[in-house]
């Protein structure tokens, strides 16, 4: 058997699996007021069976946030590796006040005393002494307040309470920002086959910070496994009452612009055995020596599929050339 392809957090060295698995989903519903920001009902064990599932298949990458099902994805994933800490990088995110009892986000708290706090409730979920990726999970916060945010996270370093430290942000002023801090080791940002966000991954080149890419499927889109006709669950981010910043599906449904672009480049991501999953993360290991993707997953099939992509390994150059030319770009 093949070792499985390998990457690193930026300038922190630390060596991750190229696939992550991303665990936003399996925290389960919770809401922002009456808008769904989870991905809807979970089967708890089938996810500790679909992490240890993960692990045993190469995948010693996990990113959570605190937030993710109101603290629930991360007692999970402490569940679901008990023992096998040292096998593992865990990437967990703060920025967000949340109550368990109701499951609501409850706004966001940037403050110094309050990022203590928090790193110090993940560390306790997590049933772990250090987090090996901390990551400021507010996009479009102030970057010229960036600074501050990012010196406190020097602290936490200093403290040994977390070895590096990122920012999940779309936008390159707050790349900037971040980049000027010496344990920043990440940018995690939206990037997939469709929906490219160049501009952001060249700076993680030019500073050597890890490009973490959420969304790599679309939000589910690039799995094939949603038509025209499907629709999605109440309490499901993409359904009737997702939230604005939602294009992958509209009204519940898929957007009918992007399903007619997934169409033109369908049968160059799935050549060579691939299915159209594993194809998206290849063209994502393709597109820089920088990527990591992180699908997110809530069975052990799914876990089986993304993790499968490694087998194959990035797109060829005139793969990457053919989809480029059917998408018109």
């Amino acid at each position: 058997m093949q070792a499985p392809l390998t990457r690193r957090l930026g300038r922190s060295g630390i060596e991750v699996s190229a696939v992550g698995m991303g665990c936003w989903a399996i925290g389960g519903p919770y809401f922002s007021g009456e808008t769904p920001i989870g991905w809807g009902d979970v089967d708890d064990a089938e996810s500790i069976r679909a992490i240890q599932r993960a692990l045993d298949l190469g995948a010693t990458f996990f990113d959570t946030a605190d937030v993710y099902g109101t603290g629930h994805s991360e007692r999970i994933l402490a569940q679901a590796l008990a023992g096998r800490r040292d096998q593992v990088v865990i990437a967990t995110k703060f920025g967000n006040t949340f109550d368990e009892a109701t499951r609501q986000n409850t706004g966001p708290n940037v403050a110094p005393d309050y990022i203590r706090q928090a790193c110090e409730a993940s560390l306790k979920r997590l049933n772990t002494d250090y987090i090996d990726l901390y990551q400021f999970h507010i996009n479009a916060y102030d970057p010229e307040r960036g600074a501050e945010v990012r010196d406190t996270l020097e602290t936490l370093v200093q403290a040994g309470k977390i070895r590096a430290y990122g920012w999940s942000t779309d936008f390159p002023d707050r790349v900037r920002v971040f980049a000027q801090g010496e344990h920043c080791a990440t940018i995690q940002h939206q990037n997939n086959v469709l929906d490219d966000n160049a501009e952001v991954l060249a700076l993680c080149e030019e500073f050597n910070l890890a490009s973490i890419n959420r969304g790599p499927l679309a939000m589910g889109l690039l799995t094939g496994k949603y038509a025209a006709g499907s629709s999605l669950p109440v309490n499901d981010v993409r359904g009737v009452r997702s939230p604005d910043w939602m294009k992958y599906f509209k009204d519940g449904k898929p957007n009918p612009e992007w399903l007619k672009q997934l169409e033109t480049i369908r049968e160059i991501l799935t050549s060579g055995g691939r299915t159209l999953a594993q194809g998206a993360l290849a063209w994502l290991w393709a597109r820089s020596p920088m990527t990591i993707p992180i699908p997110g997953f809530k069975t052990v099939a799914q876990v089986e599929e993304n993790c499968g992509a490694m087998r194959f390994g990035p797109l060829t150059a005139d793969q990457m050339q053919a989809i480029d030319a059917a998408l018109g770009r």
